[in-house]
């Protein structure tokens, strides 16, 4: 007999502000205990100095995290001048130091060579493994590693403020794998000075953004109050990219069972003027619930995750 397991059966998506020095996976523990939900997970770790727009999938919702994973988002963040350290933020040890404190406009002339397709070397301090290890891990045991250049993408980087000399404020927005503390690091080479992040706020993921994101406290006093409803989002939040197609109850009675279903000639044009070049992947919706992720081949929606939400 299988085992029963442990929680409600809750699916959904949280929108969570994390706070200041919370691990991701400790921000996950809490929502799931607020829930009492059997499974939860997160898409895309946020540090833990780092504040802001931490997604989290409860139930079903987890299905859809890889299609979160590969999202845009966008940061919020505060270099200061004159100390570089081990971790590239303000909790490391220093490495160096210098008087050199880059003028505002000396900044935006640099940014350009910061926007588009760049080559970027990850920080040592990041959950990208070398040989099965986390390289913070391999780092914090002082084992020396070099980590491959990669190409990632920023789609705009601009200066938002300069409050002292020491400290200038800036905001990007980027794509999957891109790394603020390893942009502040080469910008700071590139003007021939030191600097480290101070403070780091993701503000967007994907559609998840502050205007819908809610506290941890605040969470978990909606749940004392029996009011957690009020802050799920549908499983398919993390889909607005992927064209929907509402189906019979006969067609996700079908898909359901793991089985194809055949499209009608303007289902199969339809999906095709909204799909990107290369993509087949289709939500077949039931009214307002999901019913699987398929793959369009050959006039068929062929289901390749079902989900069970009632």
């Amino acid at each position: 007999m299988a085992r029963r397991k442990k929680g409600d059966a809750i699916s959904g998506w949280i929108c969570l502000d994390k706070p200041y020095d919370l691990t991701s996976t400790s921000a996950v523990s809490r929502v799931r205990r607020a829930f009492n939900a059997q499974k939860a997970g997160h898409a895309g770790t946020l540090d833990p100095l780092a504040t802001g727009i931490l997604p989290l999938a409860l139930g079903e919702a987890t299905k859809t995290v890889p299609f979160l994973m590969d999202a845009d988002k966008a940061y919020r963040f505060m270099i200061q001048w004159g100390r570089s350290t081990t971790t590239l933020d303000r909790e490391g040890e220093t490495t160096d130091s210098s008087d050199v404190r880059p003028t505002r406009e000396a900044v935006e002339a640099a940014l350009p060579a910061f926007v588009g397709e760049i080559d970027q070397v990850p920080p040592n301090y990041s959950a990208i493994k070398v040989d099965g290890e986390r390289a913070y891990d391999l780092a914090r045991d002082g084992v020396e590693f070099e980590l491959k250049t990669r190409k990632v993408t920023v789609h705009a980087l601009r200066v938002t403020g300069a409050p002292d000399a020491d400290h200038i404020e800036l905001e990007m927005e980027c794509g999957k794998g891109t790394y603020v503390r390893a942009v502040v690091r080469d910008l700071a080479a590139a003007l021939g000075a030191c600097g480290h992040v101070d403070q780091l706020r993701r503000t967007r993921v994907g559609r998840f953004s502050e205007d819908s994101a809610i506290g941890l406290e605040t969470l978990e006093n909606l749940s004392y109050e029996a009011r957690l409803s009020e802050a799920l989002l549908p499983v398919e939040t993390a889909l607005d990219d992927i064209p929907a197609l509402a189906v019979t109850d006969e067609d996700a009675f079908r898909l359901a069972q793991g089985r194809a279903i055949v499209l009608l000639p303007r289902q199969v044009e339809s999906l095709k003027a909204e799909l990107a070049p290369g993509d087949r992947t289709v939500s077949a919706m039931s009214g307002d619930r999901l019913v699987a992720l398929c793959e369009m081949r050959a006039g068929k929606l062929n289901p390749v995750r079902v989900f069970q939400l009632t």
